[in-house]
């Protein structure tokens, strides 16, 4: 196999294929969807609402009530399925309320949940993710009304995949895009960045590193609806795949805006800058399972900075930066010592951590 910036190749036929890269949530994934599903699947957006050509964490279709409602799916194959902090039934659950929680819509109406598991997979591990899934489920106060189980043969899927989806309700034109910073905007971040995926390498790699190493993943959304009625939320987006600098260079891109970020307020644990130190890899670039990144009106930034470090899975928040009208869909990162770009990472350092 050979693989560039854009495609990969397999060399004994010559045809493109699809690559790690692809769903890694940068460059190589965009591609993906802008070249071979927009072009299928993306019909009119929704008169006041989101719909696929937006690439949100949802969509928002307005029901003509006064109130819209909000759509969203994800599907998980994480490896090791089990690790410190979670395993793939709480990442399933925490992170598809997230990306609801993404759009405005905090309170989900019901979950849907598909199994697919290999043959063979054993029934006590089975029953832990289920247990850990309700655990979630009751931690973000919803329910899953609705699923399908499939099997397939050894060998046919590593173990088990799991895909859930989300609906909620919000009153119309109450969502939030990532796409609606404007300049003057504060930057916060809920919490520590890199904690999920450098700790589920260390663990995955069995690295034996100084210090607590932790996923992060949770459900946040009483977080976010504690941090909207504080305040004006402008743009949220959940830095999972790419991190926090792919979320970023996602907002202002969408945005038409710049941010100038302060490297030194950027919540890091010193186990996961020293792991990832050794690692050579940028906790700014792995995926969070537990953490959002806000843009807020710079009136309200204060209160809502306030209201994120009293919800217990917030204290460590902080603004981190500001949206400017300059750098149009760059994020300029100040190192204190001097300032350069921040880019999404080219291609997946760390494969099916989420």
């Amino acid at each position: 196999m050979s693989e560039d910036a854009n495609v990969t190749t397999d060399d004994a036929t010559d045809e493109e294929t699809i690559g790690h890269a692809h769903g890694a949530g940068a460059s190589q994934m965009q591609e993906l969807i802008r070249e071979r599903i927009l072009p299928r699947f993306d019909g009119d957006s929704p008169a006041g609402g989101v719909g696929l050509a937006e690439l949100d964490d949802g969509a928002v279709l307005p029901l003509g009530d006064g109130q819209s409602l909000v759509v969203t799916t994800d599907s998980h194959v994480v490896s090791p399925q089990f690790f410190p902090g979670g395993d793939i039934g709480r990442l399933s659950v925490a992170g598809t309320v997230n990306d609801l929680a993404m759009m405005g819509a905090t309170r989900p109406v019901s979950l849907t949940c598909s199994f697919i598991v290999e043959e063979g997979y054993p029934i006590s591990r089975f029953d832990e993710v289920l247990q850990s899934m309700e655990t979630t489920c009751e931690e973000a106060d919803c329910r899953i009304h609705t699923g399908d189980t499939k099997v397939m043969g050894s060998g046919e899927v590593d173990g088990i995949a799991i895909n859930t989806a989300a609906v909620g309700v919000v009153p119309d034109g109450e969502f939030v895009a990532d796409a609606g910073l404007s300049p003057g905007d504060k930057i916060i971040v809920s919490g520590t960045i890199g904690d999920h995926g450098i700790s589920l390498l260390s663990y995955r790699e069995d690295f034996d590193f100084q210090g607590d190493l932790e996923s992060d993943v949770a459900p946040i959304n009483g977080l976010v609806e504690a941090a909207m009625a504080a305040g004006e939320v402008t743009a949220m987006k959940d830095p999972t795949r790419g991190g926090l600098a792919t979320a970023l260079n996602e907002m202002v891109d969408k945005a038409g805006v710049g941010a100038l970020i302060e490297e030194r307020e950027i919540p890091v644990t010193g186990a996961v800058a020293s792991a990832g130190e050794v690692l050579g890899i940028e906790p700014l670039d792995v995926a969070n399972e537990g953490k959002v990144v806000m843009g807020v009106a710079p009136e309200d930034a204060d209160a809502v900075l306030e209201a994120i470090r009293e919800h217990p899975m917030g204290e460590d928040a902080a603004i981190v930066g500001e949206v400017i009208d300059e750098e149009v869909g760059r994020v300029v990162l100040d190192t204190g010592i001097g300032r350069r770009y921040l880019s999404e990472p080219a291609g997946e350092p760390l494969p099916r951590i989420c």
